[in-house]
């Protein structure tokens, strides 16, 4: 079997250590990648010919269909995470957000939350403008496709995994906005009546969430929405820092054309080479690319080998162990060898 082209876009800060940490776990897998890499990092990209690097990447990600990116800074020019969601037309991100066994945290219930977030609109797309010296405003945008696409995924991964589907947002306040959110989700809901589904403002959402998290499975929700709530989720689960998600465009028919895989926390410069940073996001971005190519065993056996060595105290120090980056591969891979014993290509 050929092995799998995965375009791999570069990083600043951690971004070399996440990668070699990767590399050391992927080379434990039955399955073969060939990665191509792109230097996003920032040095490059005010290089003066970004136009041409960023044209190269949409052709890669276009040709291989799967991503993984490492965190990257936002210099002079717009953010490359921008670039990238509007050149790819990224309209879903998927962030599971889930309670980690041996990270503490002051919050004592079990978190197993799957957010679903329409990625464009809102106001994030409208930096806004000054009426006068003593007003401003910004147009909330929000658009029936991405709305629709968003609501067709959360269903679809709730089927696959028998969970629950809610929908949130403010649909008696913004009326037109949410309004229509809210529609389409309902309307999405007909198609999959077997799935449990109901209604919740996003303010009530919230305070629901930290009584009983166990209530509330997969939540799609809109752009700034997501956005709180994933830190907000990830904040009762003890760390931001160990967070994945998935990014995805889509067809005319709905189906997702482009998949990329990223750790959700930042460059963390002031500890870049030191052998400190926590790989933990980046092999759990990993185990999502995994389930998205239909192999969700392998995906399985890396999340279950990362875990398990936090659970066991194996881990990085910003979580409460002793390991520095490579030390902590090291336990992940032999831990995931094991696990794989027997496993096929």
């Amino acid at each position: 079997m050929p092995p799998i082209k995965v375009t791999e876009l570069l990083g600043d800060g951690i971004g070399p250590e996440l990668r070699e940490s990767l590399y050391t776990v992927v080379d434990a897998l039955p399955i073969k990648f060939e990665f191509i890499p792109f230097d996003l990092t920032l040095e490059n990209r005010e290089s003066g010919k970004d136009r041409e690097l960023f044209d190269k990447v949409y052709a890669s990600m276009n040709e291989t269909k799967l991503a993984v990116k490492y965190p990257t800074v936002t210099g002079k020019g717009a953010s490359p995470n921008g670039i990238i969601r509007r050149m790819c037309n990224f309209s879903v991100i998927l962030r599971p957000v889930i309670s980690i066994k041996g990270i503490k945290s002051h919050f004592t219930e079990e978190v197993f939350l799957y957010i679903v977030r329409v990625a464009t609109g809102g106001t994030y797309e409208d930096p806004g403008r000054m009426i006068g010296k003593d007003a401003a405003i910004s147009i909330r945008l929000v658009e029936r496709d991405p709305c629709r696409q968003a609501a067709r995924f959360a269903f679809e991964f709730a089927k696959k995994k028998g969970l629950r589907v809610t929908s949130s947002s403010k649909y008696t306040i913004q009326k037109a906005t949410d309004g229509l959110f809210q529609s389409i989700v309902a309307e999405m809901h007909r198609n999959y009546p077997d799935i449990p589904y109901k209604v919740e403002l996003f303010d009530a959402l919230l305070a629901k969430i930290i009584l009983h998290p166990e209530d509330y499975d997969v939540v799609v929700v809109l752009n700034e929405y997501g956005d709180f709530l994933s830190d907000m989720a990830s904040g009762l689960i003890g760390s931001i820092g160990t967070g994945a998600s998935g990014n995805y465009s889509f067809t005319d028919d709905d189906r997702v054309d482009i998949a990329m895989f990223d750790p959700a926390g930042g460059t963390a410069p002031d500890i870049a080479g030191q052998d400190k940073c926590n790989p933990t996001a980046i092999l759990l971005a990993f185990g999502m690319l995994l389930d998205h190519i239909d192999r969700y065993d392998i995906g399985h056996e890396l999340r279950m080998a990362t875990l398990s060595a936090i659970a066991d105290g194996e881990c990085t120090r910003d979580i409460g162990g002793k390991l520095g980056t490579r030390d902590f591969t090291k336990v992940v891979v032999d831990r995931l060898k094991d696990r794989l014993k027997g496993k096929a290509a």
